[in-house]
């Protein structure tokens, strides 16, 4: 998983590294965050505590199930300094704090 504005900020950072830094020329590979359902409820509800969730796998579960528990992106954290800006907490606290934003732009 990786929030919106990390990967702006990757694609950014990689269009703006030096050429003579970058050892890759087809393709990075970047990672940011790894949450379970169950991980990011219990952040929603620090923020809203009578939070509930109610998750049913479908057939997309399969598809996830078929990635990689993890990737790794050492090279890109060597060649051009990629480091996510958002951790769980922090991505949970912006999405709320935006969709706070939006509901208040619809009200008026």
């Amino acid at each position: 998983m990786m929030y919106m504005p990390d990967a702006v900020k990757a694609t950014l950072k990689l269009m703006e590294a030096e050429t003579n830094t970058i050892t890759i020329r087809s393709s990075y590979n970047i990672s940011a965050l790894s949450f379970s359902p169950k991980e990011i409820a219990a952040e929603i509800k620090k923020h809203i505590p009578g939070f509930t969730i109610l998750y049913k796998p479908d057939y997309r579960q399969e598809i996830a199930d078929s990635w990689p528990g993890s990737i790794d992106d050492s090279v890109a954290r060597i060649d051009w300094g990629w480091q996510p800006e958002y951790s769980l907490e922090a991505m949970t606290q912006d999405i709320l704090v935006n969709l706070k934003r939006l509901k208040m732009q619809e009200v008026s």
